[in-house]
């Protein structure tokens, strides 16, 4: 489970790198797409650290649970 999280967690920064750059680069860009583009790269920018820092915390809570299921399922079998 932890591995996983580390390789979401590292293609997450790798992503939010990406949408940087691209914003960048959008933001010296002289056309219409680029205008739109650099709208789509900011809202991303934003929304994707939201997004990951809710899925994260979903997946510890459910784990959490999961925990708590099984311990008092141990302990009713005593």
């Amino acid at each position: 489970m932890k591995k996983g999280i580390r390789i979401l967690a590292l293609l997450g920064a790798i992503l939010l790198a990406g949408l940087y750059l691209s914003t960048l680069v959008f933001a010296f860009w002289q056309s219409e797409l680029a205008l739109q583009l650099l709208k789509s790269s900011v809202a991303l920018t934003i929304l994707l650290p939201i997004l990951l820092y809710a899925f994260f915390l979903i997946g510890k809570v459910s784990c959490s649970r999961k925990q708590q299921d099984q311990e008092s399922q141990n302990t009713k079998e005593r």
